[in-house]
């Protein structure tokens, strides 16, 4: 009996032992959790008190912050045409067929080659931007609109330097892109690329500009001018010389290459900017022959290695390594050593931003540098020269013709000039467009007087046409003896 009253009692008793153990367990929990959130929660506190300076910037997603690209893509896309290029010959694999008859077979006409690409609209009368490499070697070229309207396109000039083509087809009224300013793009800005991809007519992509004056990796040989607007914008095989186009409508670049190991998009493209790309079309109307203007300096990029090396107190701006003897930057004042911060009041960082900035320009225009010296910040006018150092207009030509106003021009043979009983005079050559085609003036014409002042030489009339405002008034004579005048409007 005793040990059946008992064991309860001390089962009672453990009961409450484990009782209190568990409660206190339980406020100790409770105390040691508290302690840890007021611990971490003084953490945080300190954390974002010492992070409380940084800009924080609020954005709120709402259907009107989301770009709308459909005015830019409906605008821009009936002004984005499809350019089929082909080119003759006798490139054709060796077959069976030549093994037992030989070339020249009867029944095997020569394979022509047929590329494809993208072209952009530029005035209404029907001048065509796309890309050099798009249209190079070929024997006819093909432009299709946007409504599917086929032309034949006249070449009008070219320029491999910048990958630039300019073509014309006869057509009135057409619809075009207005070419925007390239330089005033944001990093992060939203853009769209217009092509016709794998002969997909009229593709729209967008994207954001990823980069500026960017250099093309491994571009080799084929760029020799690199400035390029990197974009995100899906482009592929066929988007070559077609749009990159801001949210506004215009045209801020001509779509060129892409980065790719495969031959595909892969996340990078590249255009060249309409700040160069509309400087090119001038000169090729105006002139037949881009005017290439030259500062005459070899510079190097700025990084911490070279800021510490030289002594410079910032990467900004673009170090002078050297001045070319004789050229514009020597001319100006600029010495070796100088950093170049920007031109025109436009900074440039890089060498392809000085280029992109320096082929905005033809020689004997005058830019201004901004340039660091020492501890001084000093500002030159430099008079720009072309690659012969001259600052006249440039040509291409190496048989002493000159390219202008998309004509050839010489210095009248004195034979000429004494049948048609002429002191002076400069022979138009031939004539492939820009403005002396406009004025209906042709081949064999020879100008006497430019605005009532006479001519000797093809750089005469260039000189009167850099100081005349408006026109020209043109006067001379044909090889039958015909007295002629013409109106050029500049």
């Amino acid at each position: 009996m005793a040990y059946n009253l008992i064991f309860p009692l001390k089962k009672e008793i453990c009961m409450k032992k484990v009782f209190v153990y568990l409660l206190a367990t339980a406020l100790v929990s409770a105390i040691t959790a508290f302690a840890v959130v007021k611990l971490t929660d003084t953490k945080n506190r300190h954390f974002n008190e010492r992070e409380s300076n940084v800009p924080i910037h609020n954005v709120t997603l709402s259907d009107q912050l989301y770009p709308d690209f459909t005015f830019a893509a409906e605008t821009a896309v009936k002004a984005v045409v499809h350019v089929k290029v082909t080119k003759k010959g006798n490139e054709q694999p060796f077959t069976i067929y030549d093994f037992f008859f030989g070339y020249g077979n009867p029944g095997m006409a020569p394979r022509s080659q047929i590329n494809s690409g993208s072209g952009v609209i530029i005035t209404s009368d029907g001048y065509i931007i796309t890309n050099n490499h798009v249209i190079d070697g070929a024997d006819e070229i093909l432009v299709t609109l946007d409504d599917n309207k086929s032309y034949n396109a006249k070449l009008i000039g070219k320029d491999p330097v910048t990958d630039i083509a300019l073509l014309k087809i006869n057509e009135d009224n057409l619809p075009y892109l207005s070419f925007g300013n390239s330089d005033s793009l944001r990093l992060g800005e939203w853009v769209i690329a217009i092509g016709n991809p794998y002969n997909l007519r009229s593709t729209i992509t967008a994207g954001i500009v990823s980069a500026k004056a960017r250099s093309m990796p491994d571009g080799g040989e084929d760029f020799k001018i690199e400035s390029f607007i990197q974009t995100d914008a899906a482009v592929n095989p066929g988007n070559s010389g077609g749009a990159l186009v801001n949210t506004k409508g215009e045209l801020v670049g001509i779509n060129t290459a892409i980065a790719s190991r495969t031959g595909s998009y892969t996340g990078y493209s590249f255009a060249v900017p309409s700040s160069i790309a509309k400087k090119v079309v001038e000169d090729l109307i105006d002139f037949g022959v881009v005017q290439r203007a030259l500062l005459g300096i070899s510079m190097q990029d700025i990084d911490g290695q070279l800021a510490k090396e030289k002594g410079l107190s910032s990467t900004s701006g673009v170090f002078i390594a050297e001045v070319v003897r004789g050229g514009a930057a020597e001319k100006a004042g600029v010495k070796e050593g100088d950093v170049l911060t920007a031109i025109n009041g436009v900074k440039v960082n890089s060498g392809p931003a000085v280029q992109e900035q320096i082929s905005k320009f033809r020689p004997k225009d005058k830019v201004d540098l901004t340039l660091n010296r020492d501890t001084k910040q000093i500002s030159l006018t430099v008079v720009l020269q072309s690659k012969s150092g001259s600052d006249g207009a440039v040509s291409d030509s190496n048989d002493g013709l000159y390219n202008l106003f998309g004509a050839q021009l010489k210095t009248a043979n004195p034979e000429k000039l004494k049948k048609l009983s002429l002191k002076n005079g400069v022979e138009i050559v031939s004539v492939s467009g820009g403005k002396f085609k406009a004025t209906g003036i042709k081949s064999g014409f020879i100008i006497t007087y430019v605005n009532q002042t006479p001519v000797y030489k093809p750089s005469d009339i260039e000189l009167i046409a850099q100081s005349s405002r408006r026109s020209l008034l043109i006067e001379g004579v044909y090889p039958d003896g015909s007295v002629v005048y013409y109106g050029m409007g500049l």
